[in-house]
């Protein structure tokens, strides 16, 4: 195995690299974009008169060029989270809250995990080229487990991940730091020989929270630049794939 010396300039001095899933790991716009345009339709269908505003303001979508906002709920909100929010805001906007709850519950889907779902680069690549580095490799993230666990398998790298924390799996939510303390606890890894990668202020402040040693942000999802740098990012690179090293 290679010494710590010999470890990508990123990640030197750490253990473990706990990535967030959609937006650093997967295409963000692509799928997500999509599924709010789906939604609204849907919701617009069923109540007979337009509701496209209210979905694309709740989840924080600009409705003109579908892009997730940095600081939209989308970017970093568990779904069971983004349902209840949309039934507010259907029930704010003047529908009736049993009416709101019955028109949401029939439009709501997720999106497939499997058909949607793009690596932004060569994950088993990536994954493989930090292990012979010394570096493990864990995700968190803000999706539920069911979906996560069938992207990571259907991409072909989740024997390459040691520990997957999700968003209905009891603990509090991002950017709170409990998935990163139970990641670090479960691998025998502590926080300040950890790193933590993500596309959203929340993955940047769910990892300072935590102790990390490393905020790596990544601009394939929801953040910019200047937002990531705001939250406390160390770096900020143009994909994961900056992550591999050279050589």
């Amino acid at each position: 195995m290679s010494g710590p010396a010999e470890r990508p300039w990123q990640l030197s001095g750490v253990e473990l690299a706990i990535f967030d899933k959609d937006g650093t790991l997967i295409e963000f716009q692509r799928m997500w974009s999509d599924w709010v345009a789906n939604l609204a339709t849907a919701l617009t269908a069923a109540h007979g008169a337009p509701l496209d505003e209210v979905v694309y303001a709740t989840m924080g979508v600009d409705r003109r060029t579908g892009r997730v906002l940095p600081h939209g709920a989308l970017a970093a909100t568990p779904m069971a989270r983004l349902r209840e929010a949309l039934v507010e805001a259907l029930a704010g906007a003047g529908i009736p809250g049993r009416e709101a709850a019955r028109l949401v519950a029939g439009a709501w889907h997720s999106p497939d995990p499997v058909t949607l779902a793009r690596p932004v680069t060569d994950l088993a690549v990536l994954f493989a080229s930090l292990g012979s580095h010394g570096v493990r490799i864990a995700v968190a993230t803000s999706d539920d487990r069911e979906p996560t666990e069938r992207t990571l398998a259907h991409l072909g790298v989740r024997h390459l991940v040691e520990a997957v924390a999700c968003a209905d799996d009891g603990r509090p939510v991002k950017p709170d730091p409990a998935a990163v303390l139970w990641i670090c606890e479960v691998l025998g890894v502590p926080p300040e020989r950890s790193a933590v990668i993500g596309d959203a202020q929340a993955d940047m402040a769910m990892g300072r929270a935590a102790g990390v040693a490393r905020l790596i942000g990544v601009l394939t999802g929801a953040g910019d630049r200047a937002t990531l740098v705001a939250a406390g990012a160390d770096m900020v690179l143009d994909s994961v794939a900056d992550l591999v090293p050279a050589g």
